[in-house]
């Protein structure tokens, strides 16, 4: 099924979508359960408000090669703070008091867990995962490659750079999550279009190995990595500017957009 969070006067809550609408969602032991009560129309949450974002760097062949890195024998790990995500509509903000002139875009599959997970092999991997969601890595690359000695973290954790949603599916409405096409467009121009089946490291396999010896938390928001065609590989660069709108589409998924401001 089809997931969505939206405000209401008691809080966000979860919603199924449907051709209708939105309707009622209970949960069971993690599973959500489609209701049957209406619910109105709401502009839309990020999906899932999780206690830790992991992300992967260079986990596309193509994205490697563009970039002139080697494939790496493992995944690349790093993290995001939590004031970085936002959903639908919610402005990316370029960072002026620590500035950054230099704000890539990154289209990304994500994946939340469903329960704690710890040790799970591969072939259980998708026993542990809620749903599919649309993620935006946003970036300074300039805080990434040129200041501070390889500031990873930094450069991805200002404030508004993990846009996610607009929905989270769950993995029966998905079975095709290894190919599924996966694109980034500003201003209505496809800078990236490419398919997850170029992941190096699949979901499965992230599973396992982030759970190697260490507890993920259910609810943890998994960043699976960008295809080629990054604004910092382009010739000139595209570096995100004031006004620009970013759309990320993943097939089964839907659009994700948010427009371009600068920090006041």
């Amino acid at each position: 099924m089809k997931l969505a969070r939206i405000a209401s006067s008691d809080g966000p809550i979860w919603v199924v979508v449907t051709p209708d609408g939105y309707r009622s969602v209970t949960w069971a032991k993690g599973v959500p359960i489609a209701g049957d009560v209406p619910i109105p129309d709401r502009p839309l949450l990020a999906p899932v408000e999780p206690p830790a974002i992991v992300a992967i760097g260079l986990n596309y062949r193509r994205h490697a090669e563009e970039t002139g890195a080697k494939l790496p024998e493992f995944p690349i790990v790093f993290n995001k703070l939590p004031r970085t995500l936002i959903g639908p509509d919610a402005p990316i903000i370029l960072p002026r008091t620590l500035r950054s002139d230099k704000v890539d875009y990154e289209c990304e599959l994500g994946f939340v867990l469903s329960r704690d997970a710890k040790n799970v092999k591969r072939e259980h991997a998708l026993d542990y995962i809620l749903g599919f969601t649309a993620a935006n890595d946003v970036s300074a690359r300039d805080w990434q490659k040129e200041w501070g000695g390889g500031q990873w973290s930094r450069a991805k954790s200002f404030d508004s750079f993990c846009p996610v949603g607009p929905y989270l599916v769950t993995p029966d409405e998905l079975p095709n999550f290894g190919d599924l096409r996966i694109a980034t467009r500003i201003n209505g121009e496809t800078l990236q279009n490419w398919t997850t089946s170029d992941l190096i490291f699949d979901v499965p396999a992230l599973v396992e190995f982030l759970t190697g010896s260490t507890t993920l938390p259910a609810g943890t928001l998994v960043l699976t990595g960008t295809p080629h065609g990054v604004g910092m590989a382009r010739t000139p660069p595209r570096w995100l500017r004031p006004g620009d709108l970013v759309e990320v589409e993943i097939e089964g998924i839907g659009v994700l957009r948010n427009p371009v401001v600068e920090e006041v």
